[in-house]
């Protein structure tokens, strides 16, 4: 399978999951698929800030190859947006996973020296700090839900 994607596990918290799902109207599903759709929308922003989920900055365009872009068309690792619009979340149990199917999405992701082309990572999946902090918002405002 080409493309690439980063996941999300409750690993370690099994048997909190296990004691909230016996509460009356917590879906794991839901709630994993409410994660996805906060990672995706983080994921889709990095193309706007061309930043890492650590937060450092992606490795600019070397200056040759930056002398062929049109910069009213072109930003970094956003030509016709393929890749950027390509990012989509699904959740699987206990687990959310975001990433693309496109076959140059994980050589932008972890950088490649194929045919010579020498490029470097440019990371775009993961879980930065605020996803972090949006993560743990959305399980704490899902749980004062259920527990009105």
């Amino acid at each position: 399978m080409a493309g690439v994607s980063a996941s999300l596990t409750t690993i370690g918290l099994d048997d909190a999951i296990a004691r909230l799902s016996r509460l009356d109207g917590f879906e794991m599903a839901e709630l994993a698929d409410d994660a996805g759709a906060i990672l995706e929308s983080s994921t889709r922003g990095r193309f706007d800030t061309k930043t890492a989920p650590d937060g450092s900055e992606w490795v600019a365009w070397s200056e040759r190859y930056d002398e062929t872009r049109n910069h009213n068309a072109h930003s970094l690792l956003v030509e016709e947006g393929g890749l950027r619009d390509s990012i989509a979340s699904y959740g699987a149990g206990s687990e959310v996973h975001v990433g693309s199917n496109l076959i140059y999405a994980a050589h932008h992701q972890i950088g490649g020296d194929e045919i010579g082309s020498g490029v470097p990572a440019r990371p775009y999946l993961g879980v930065s700090d605020e996803d972090e902090l949006d993560l743990q918002d959305l399980v704490t405002g899902r749980l004062e839900d259920l527990l009105q």
